[in-house]
């Protein structure tokens, strides 16, 4: 039997990346994102509700990460949910939740608030573009 872990979300950053190194020198990039959808209150209201994802990139889709992902950027992210436990300041264990990005796209719209959502039209060589498309290992990728 196969399982499937896979996380496709469609979300602003709330910061720019923060961009860290391993001992051997391998990239990564960390960031949040925030969905937000809306739903009816009881009333039939309008209620927002933003939910925040923590992203992590390795490798040359961190460095791309860090170089082009600006705080209120709109941003397509595929991956895998993963955990990781750690201790806490006040030395209880904790656990945290991630998200593995596999593949990022830049998408149109510069910031919270921006009027300049566009969609995405195919690939494009430059960030400010409309569209920017990397993998994080594109020899995996099939033809």
């Amino acid at each position: 039997m196969s399982y499937v872990n896979k996380v496709i979300l469609i979300g602003r950053l709330g910061a720019d990346p923060e961009m860290r190194y391993t001992a051997d020198g391998t990239p990564v990039a960390t960031f949040r994102i925030a969905t937000t959808e809306t739903r009816k209150n009881k009333e039939g209201g309008k209620v927002d509700h933003t939910e925040w994802h923590s992203i992590v990139a390795w490798r040359k889709l961190g460095e791309i990460s860090g170089e082009y992902l600006k705080k209120g950027k709109l941003v397509y992210i595929e991956g895998k949910i993963q955990s990781r436990e750690y201790e806490g300041r006040d030395g209880t264990k904790r656990k945290a939740y991630e998200i593995v990005a596999s593949e990022m796209r830049m998408l149109g719209g510069g910031g919270a608030g921006s009027s300049d959502e566009r969609r995405p039209s195919g690939p494009a060589t430059h960030p400010d573009d409309e569209f920017v498309h990397e993998s994080a290992d594109d020899d995996d990728v099939p033809l």
